[in-house]
């Protein structure tokens, strides 16, 4: 029989934690780099335009 999983240690859970940090980090990142570039490539003037 396979042995119950020991509960993460608060030092376990301290990694996970920056962990997940630094991962919601990179995509927000990604995502403003994302957002400019669109932005640029459209040109400035499109806030202007209707839809």
């Amino acid at each position: 029989m396979t042995k119950a999983m020991e509960p993460f240690s608060p030092q376990d859970m301290k990694h996970r934690r920056a962990r997940a940090v630094a991962m919601a980090l990179i995509l927000v990142g990604l995502v403003v780099l994302f957002f400019v570039t669109t932005i640029v490539r459209l040109g400035g003037g499109v806030s202007l335009r209707g839809f």
